[in-house]
This record gives C-alpha cells, sequence and structure tokens, in this order.
C-alpha cells in the first residue's frame, strides 16, 4: 500500500492510494495538467490510473475530475447527491453511482463510505481495504462524529483534516460569518478537534497519520502538529508517523507492506 496527497489544502486536493491491482484518487481538486505533472512527481504515470473516488462537489475537491477522467478514460465513483450539485463534471464514460454508507468495490480493493457534517449536498468520508490493511481518509468534516469514529477504527493510514487553529480563525482576517461557518458543525476541523478525533483512533497497528487540509490563513503546520503531538506523547498505545500535506507540491509518500 502506497499513499500520498498529491495536494492538500483551500485550494486544491488530491488523495493517491496505490494497492497491488489499483491506482486511485480520491479527489481531484487541481487541473488535470497539474495532477498529470504532480503523479509523475512521485513516479505515478496518470496513464496508469484505475479511478477516481469523489468525497463531495466543493471545487477544490472536484475541479478535475472531469477533465481527467475524460483525459485517461477513467471511471469515477460518485454518489448521486454529489454529482447533481456539480453540473460541471460534463460527460464522463463510466459513472459508478454509490449511496453514502455504501459499500463497494473497485479491482483488489473494498471500499466503504460514510456521511460527514459538511455544507455540501452529501459529503463523504472513506475507508478503503486493501491486502496490507486499511487508510481511513475524513476531511472537510464540522466534527467528527460517533459514526466517523466507528468507521475510522482499525486503519493502517489515515488521512484527518486539520483545517485551523482556533486563535488564528477567531484574530484572523476573515469576516465573522465566514469564521462561524469554519467553527460549525458543518465546517472544517479545528487542530484540537483533530487531536481529539485520532485518540479515539489510536492501537497499535496505526502507522502514518497525514493532517491534511491546513488553511493558509488560519493554521500553519507547526501549531497542527504540537496540537497532535501533545495528545500523542500522553498515550503510549502507537507513536504513528505524523505527514503534514501541503497545498504547493505533493506530501511524502509512505509504503507499506
Amino acid at each position: 500500500m502506497r499513499v500520498c496527497l498529491i495536494a492538500s489544502g483551500s485550494k486544491g486536493n488530491a488523495i493517491y492510494l496505490e494497492s497491488r491491482e489499483s491506482r486511485i484518487l480520491v479527489d481531484a481538486g487541481l487541473s488535470a495538467t497539474e495532477l498529470s505533472q504532480r503523479l509523475r512527481q512521485v513516479d505515478v504515470a496518470p496513464e496508469s490510473l484505475s479511478a477516481i473516488f469523489v468525497s463531495h462537489e466543493h471545487g477544490d475537491h472536484m475541479r478535475g475530475v472531469g477533465p481527467l477522467s475524460r483525459r485517461y478514460r477513467l471511471p469515477v465513483h460518485i454518489n448521486p447527491e454529489t454529482r447533481q450539485a456539480f453540473p460541471a463534471l460534463g460527460a464522463i464514460t463510466a459513472i459508478e453511482e454509490f449511496d453514502a454508507g455504501a459499500t463497494f468495490c473497485c479491482r483488489d480493493l473494498r471500499v466503504e463510505t460514510f456521511p460527514l457534517t459538511h455544507d455540501a449536498a452529501q459529503p463523504v468520508g472513506y475507508v478503503i481495504e486493501t491486502r496490507e490493511g486499511k487508510l481511513g481518509i475524513a476531511t472537510d468534516l464540522g466534527i467528527g462524529t460517533r459514526l466517523v469514529r466507528e468507521r475510522l477504527k482499525g486503519c493502517r493510514v489515515l488521512v484527518l483534516e486539520a483545517n485551523h487553529d482556533e486563535i488564528l480563525l477567531r484574530d484572523g482576517p476573515y469576516p465573522w460569518p465566514l469564521k462561524q461557518r469554519i467553527r460549525g458543525n458543518h465546517g472544517h476541523l479545528s487542530n484540537n478537534a483533530c487531536a481529539e478525533l485520532l485518540a479515539d483512533l489510536l492501537w497499535d497497528g496505526l502507522e502514518v497519520v497525514f493532517l491534511a487540509h491546513l488553511s493558509e490563513t488560519n493554521n500553519r503546520a507547526e501549531l497542527a502538529l504540537a496540537e497532535v503531538r501533545q495528545m500523542l506523547d500522553g498515550q503510549n498505545r502507537c507513536h504513528p508517523q505524523l505527514i503534514v500535506g501541503r497545498q504547493d507540491v505533493p506530501s511524502l509518500c509512505v509504503a507499506l507492506t
């Protein structure tokens, strides 16, 4: 299992997962050209991709889905509410629709979806099971519900949102209504909320945690890392590798056997 954040932040998001038989993107929030270039930077030929999975319809997650799918003839896995909410998707050769909460298979992957609380039509998180273990993805969510916590248990790799530092958001330049949206139950997880969610997901098989979707205005990598490390230092169940996603370049790739 090989995992990398191709892009992560408010301007574009894409997560790469490679298994023995599959190479997939979860979201494609940059242009098809930029995504292709970044995939090559991590030694992945974009034409070798197997499919795209979509979490929700916001442009920073879907901007490149249609063009990338048409360029490389990739099937797109998407729920019907999200598809309807993004008419700019255009014609896709192979649409694979699923209901939020459904489980489906894609080549050698078993894919479990679960609903998230975010201000989108029907946002979902993913748990993708490979022969080498499970990858759990939960970004763009206002709260870590009981269902989210239950679904993400037992993953070897987690991608969790650490969008903002609460003080930077409070004192930052955003207008008050936007601050309230971000802080609300349908907004984004703070560094503290991310650490609290992760605390419930610790087990001795957790090896890597990606901190994703950091705000360029309301967060800094060192703040997100400090919050999570403080929580991890207070326990002895596991000590996963922490990797912070970046907007401008792909993250470190991890390979698990």
